[in-house]
């Protein structure tokens, strides 16, 4: 079974990823990058954990009814996987387009909604750019996560929305207010403390709340 490559869609600092089509689907697949700064063993160990905990992430989510990509193939030795790709524009570019702002604000509070689901399973995204989520059907759908991970400690929750909160004020300043609509959604979707297996994934109240002492504490060493 072989991934038909089509053309590169971004290259980054762990990953090439290639579009293409696989089992006649239109896919992506995601290419480890070697690290030539570590030893070859170490890098290739810690390449493969990464890659791996990134196909269960994506089994999990996907079985949990999230609108996430479906892995379709896993190769550790190579390190590569393939996912089905999403259809959907970059929040960067639909932020960016000829929209009235009342549509740009429903963008942001889908994407709010779509990171408190995740959280909501006790996931972290990691990397959550404008980049990292489309847009589709007016609804948001975040993708790459390669850097995600099972977490139940609230700053990690509390970090996610900081880093979209930076983003947007660097990215899109003439959205007056952008991270307060994400935060709108993000409220809306689920503001309950959910029991989990391995604890209590916190309220989006609390959530909002340790994203104000992130917010400080980084004011404060500046």
């Amino acid at each position: 079974m072989d991934f038909l490559e089509d053309s590169v869609l971004h290259i980054g600092a762990e990953a090439k990823v290639w579009s293409g089509t696989f089992l006649g689907k239109q896919a992506i697949k995601k290419v480890r990058k070697p690290r030539s700064w570590r030893h070859p063993s170490l890098d290739h160990r810690l390449g493969t954990k990464r890659m791996l905990n990134e196909a269960k992430l994506l089994i999990r989510l996907f079985n949990s009814g999230l609108d996430v990509p479906a892995l379709l193939d896993v190769n550790l030795e190579d390190g590569y996987l393939i996912e089905t790709r999403l259809e959907g524009d970059e929040l960067k570019a639909k932020l960016a387009g000829d929209y009235e702002l009342e549509i740009k604000h429903n963008f942001l509070k889908e994407t709010g909604k779509a990171i408190r689901k995740l959280h909501c399973l006790a996931i972290t995204h990691g990397d959550l750019s404008t980049n990292n989520i489309l847009i589709h059907n007016q609804k948001a759908r975040l993708i790459d996560f390669g850097l995600a991970k099972v977490e139940y400690d609230l700053e990690g929750f509390g970090i996610d929305l900081h880093v979209i909160d930076e983003i947007l004020s660097a990215s899109n300043p003439d959205i007056d207010g952008a991270i307060d609509y994400v935060l709108q959604g993000y409220a809306s979707e689920n503001n309950q403390s959910i029991e989990g297996e391995g604890g209590n994934i916190p309220s989006s109240d609390d959530v909002i709340e340790r994203l104000e002492e992130i917010r400080t504490r980084v004011r404060y060493h500046d």
